[in-house]
């Protein structure tokens, strides 16, 4: 699928660099930037609900640690 990004200048040369760096295109750099994104907000959003579902299960031991 073909997106177009319009970048601000210091971040396309900073994007630039790093892909010479990396000896990849400036789209492959791209596609590795957003799946590590995409990942982070995956393992966030799995942490925040495996902590709501501690507090749920553990509410009086929680309430009673707090006293």
């Amino acid at each position: 699928m073909v997106t177009t990004v319009d970048l601000p200048d210091g971040l396309h040369e900073r994007l630039k660099e790093l892909a010479d760096e990396e000896h990849r295109s400036m789209n492959a750099t791209i596609v590795v930037a957003v799946e590590e994104y995409v990942a982070a907000r995956s393992r966030r959003a799995r942490v925040r609900e495996l902590a709501r579902d501690v507090a749920e299960r553990d509410a009086e031991l929680l309430r009673r640690l707090a006293q």
